[in-house]
């Protein structure tokens, strides 16, 4: 009885250790194989199938190529490529699986990359060329398009607009309150959208944030951040309060601060620093 009881001891005592090593190395990051092609201001989408597609972006020129990562061979492949090739563009999953790009490059035109055949096919074009600027799929299924920077001769916009997969169109829809890029827009709770921080006219960093109301097509100023800040990141949480973090000011550097969007309380609320 005492050896059975040893070796039902050793055994659990090894399935911790076991268990107590995986833990560890979950905890770390693990180098995997490059994309093909290298990149930057490009997007990533990860796909109802599991695998994560990356399209276009820069890297001494403009990229119209595309890869797709596998989770499970955990290698890239090439697919399908971009009628044009594009930067600062948006990538949206739609609700039919499919993936809309939209902008970037000053471009208006946009496409959708079925992962059943691996290609692309243009849909409507936006009423407006812009980069830079943010792409929200709502949760009816369209997908708004907000702020972002026009042609040189068009600057900063505060111009948004919807595409219905439906029809595969675009419509204007109300603008923003200001000019905004290099912002983040965030679907909150109730399907109403925060747009938060980025830069606006003259290459100022506005403090204010606003809702678009799907409802009204009316965007409406709420709570302001503590900080102007652009580049920086917006994640909503399971609480439903959307947290930004880091970002870059008109200071010279980036910054490590981070502040807390409460939605039932239209508030900012600043928080600590990053570490």
């Amino acid at each position: 009885m005492k050896t059975f009881l040893l070796s039902e001891m050793a055994i659990v005592t090894a399935a911790a250790v076991l268990c107590s090593t995986q833990s560890t190395q979950a905890a770390r990051w693990f180098a995997k194989a490059p994309l093909n092609v290298v990149r930057e201001y490009h997007t990533a989408t990860l796909l109802p199938n599991g695998k994560v597609l990356v399209v276009a972006g820069y890297n001494g020129s403009v990229l119209s190529s595309a890869e797709l990562y596998d989770p499970v061979t955990e290698q890239w492949t090439q697919t399908g490529s971009l009628n044009s090739p594009r930067e600062y563009h948006t990538a949206s999953l739609l609700t039919n699986g499919t993936v809309l790009v939209a902008g970037g490059s000053f471009l208006s035109s946009a496409e959708i990359y079925d992962p059943a055949t691996g290609l692309w096919t243009k849909t409507g074009a936006m009423q407006t060329p812009r980069q830079s600027h943010t792409a929200t799929v709502l949760p009816d299924g369209r997908v708004l398009a907000a702020g972002g920077y026009g042609q040189p001769s068009m600057g900063w916009l505060a111009s948004a607009e919807l595409y219905d997969p439906q029809t595969g169109t675009w419509t204007p829809t109300g603008s923003l309150t200001i000019p905004r890029y290099y912002h983040t827009a965030t679907l909150l709770g109730n399907g109403e959208v925060l747009a938060a921080g980025g830069r606006s006219t003259t290459g100022s960093m506005p403090y204010s944030t606003e809702f678009y109301d799907p409802s009204t097509g009316v965007w409406t100023t709420t709570g302001s951040l503590s900080i102007g800040r652009e580049y920086h990141t917006a994640s909503l949480l399971p609480t439903g309060v959307v947290l930004l973090a880091g970002g870059y000011y008109g200071t010279g550097a980036p910054f490590s601060d981070v502040e807390a969007y409460h939605a039932s309380r239209r508030s900012e609320e600043h928080t600590s620093e990053l570490q």
